[in-house]
């Protein structure tokens, strides 16, 4: 299916690469891939109150490959329930003192899905992993 430009040309749409828990990496972008939520905790937040206040909540999410923390926001929350199946579209890694977060901004896109027919590998969380970040001085 192609989509039309300004200038009249059309672009073809390109199928998503799925990519699995395993490969991601500190500060990679563009992930798309299925994963089993297997648990979801709101995180408690200080500061604004009301209709501006963000909900945001730590979903530990994962594939036949591993696992990662998923922070989710706002309307995302009532998507990443325990036990769903989720296909995660655009999704960038952030990092947070010193270890990785998957996460999905406006130009990402989560979707419940068909339940998955494969085991979580809970053994291999990269969100465990502690990063260092090294300055290379160039000689």
């Amino acid at each position: 299916m192609a989509t039309p430009q300004p200038n009249g040309a059309a672009t073809a749409k390109r199928k998503p690469v799925f990519t699995k828990v395993e490969l991601l990496k500190p500060e990679s972008f563009g992930h798309t891939l299925t994963a089993k939520v297997l648990s979801s905790n709101p995180v408690p937040h200080k500061g604004s109150v009301g209709a501006r206040a963000t909900k945001i909540a730590e979903c530990l999410i994962g594939d036949e490959t591993g696992c990662i923390l998923f922070t989710a926001r706002n309307e995302q929350v009532d998507l990443m329930k325990a036990g769903n199946t989720v296909i995660i579209r655009n999704a960038k890694i952030d990092m947070f003192k010193g270890s990785m977060r998957l996460a999905v901004d406006k130009w990402g896109r989560i979707e419940v899905t068909e339940p998955a027919n494969f085991t979580v590998k809970e053994d291999n969380n990269l969100s465990l992993v502690e990063y260092e970040l090294v300055n290379v001085a160039e000689k």
